[in-house]
């Protein structure tokens, strides 16, 4: 099996699934006891926030956990139009965000929320200087993914974020990390973000944990209530064994970091190299400047479910956009005003820690094969 679809999920590590394992069977007990059973189930989510917080470089009490990036997202999302609607009623976002930012976004626009929806540029990035136009008193909240989860293109948020608090001191600025998370340099306070969401499946982890760094200041209304848990914002009993497995992931990512996106730019290197010499008519989406652990290409002409599936064969596995979309076709290529056949040919491949260059170059051979013998639409 050749697994090229890593921004999807990873397959858990080792080390996290025994921390989960040991979370489960040994320290099983409820975070919220006081007696010792309680307290050492306390130590792991400790120890868990701390090393994702070591991994965004922020304070360990700026971390809050949640059940992925998706309830991350809505929370920051929400949670800010909640908090903040009677300073204004204005948003700024993407037609490039994460389903998560965009459903949330559509749902204040329903509720008397004004949302401007900014266009990519056709490298997939966001326009500083649109950004900037879109600004408004009323704004309240800014929301950019910081790597794009279809095309890897790393957007402008830092510059963003600084001139939103120039011009709207009061708004926040909230940013979808989950794939720039251990993949890329980051810290949240270089970024200057207010909000932050990231996920643990995507390093690694298991499914079913993630974070919203909310930063030291930002005043939240809580997203469930019933208890203590998460200093009040999310009340219910935390689920330590997932959260115990995203700690362990956190600080491998961290500690392997310099090594991993050493490996992935080459990675991505070689595809391009490969795939461009195999087959002349191949379009490159993401650019160098990306994320080098996300390749979106085309064969345009060709249908990605027809190409996804003839690799298949192979057992090699790739996608055609985000994993959210199930089948459905790309709104972040929609938005980059691709080519109706460039958008019908696209496929994303996303390298992981594990990914070797031989894969590389089998999947490469692959789609050669599939591009000169599958039927082609003019």
């Amino acid at each position: 099996m050749i697994y090229l679809d890593s921004a999807a999920t990873t397959r858990t590590r080792r080390e996290a699934a025994e921390a989960a394992l040991d979370a489960m069977t040994e320290d099983f007990g409820n975070p919220s006891s006081t007696y010792k059973l309680g307290r050492d189930a306390t130590l792991r989510l400790t120890e868990a926030r701390a090393s994702v917080a070591s991994l965004l470089r922020a304070e360990p009490d700026e971390v809050y956990f949640t059940s992925g990036g998706t309830e991350a997202d809505n929370w920051a999302v929400l949670g800010t139009a909640e908090a903040r609607k009677r300073r204004g009623s204005h948003i700024i976002t993407s037609l490039a965000e994460h389903s998560a930012v965009l459903r949330a976004a559509e749902k204040l626009a329903t509720q008397g929320f004004e949302v401007t929806f900014l266009r990519p540029q056709r490298d997939g990035t966001i326009s500083p200087a649109d950004f900037a136009a879109a600004i408004r008193e009323d704004t309240i909240l800014a929301s950019l993914m910081l790597v794009n989860n279809e095309t890897g293109a790393i957007n402008p948020v830092a510059e963003c974020a600084a001139e939103l608090k120039q011009r709207a001191p009061h708004a926040l600025f909230h940013t979808d990390a989950v794939q720039a998370f251990g993949k890329i340099p980051l810290s949240v306070k270089a970024l200057g973000v207010d909000l932050a969401s990231v996920s643990a499946h995507k390093i690694y982890g298991a499914k079913g944990a993630g974070a919203l760094y909310i930063r030291d200041g930002v005043k939240l209304p809580p997203l469930i209530l019933g208890g203590s848990q998460e200093n009040s914002l999310r009340g219910g009993t935390q689920n330590t064994p997932t959260i115990a497995a995203f700690g362990v992931a956190a600080a491998l990512a961290e500690a392997e970091f310099d090594v991993n996106y050493a490996h992935a730019q080459s990675l991505k290197a070689l595809a391009i190299a490969e795939l461009t010499a195999r087959i002349p008519t191949v379009e490159l989406i993401s650019t160098d400047a990306g994320s080098p652990h996300i390749l979106s290409l085309s064969l345009p002409g060709h249908h990605s479910e027809t190409l996804m599936t003839a690799l298949e064969e192979d057992e090699i596995y790739v996608s055609r956009s985000s994993a959210c979309k199930a089948g459905a076709a790309s709104h972040v290529l929609q938005a980059m005003d691709l080519p109706v056949r460039t958008i019908d040919g696209a496929l994303r491949v996303s390298f992981s820690r594990v990914t070797t260059e031989d894969e590389v170059r089998f999947f490469a051979e692959k789609l050669q094969i599939a591009a000169e013998t599958l039927f082609t639409r003019r």
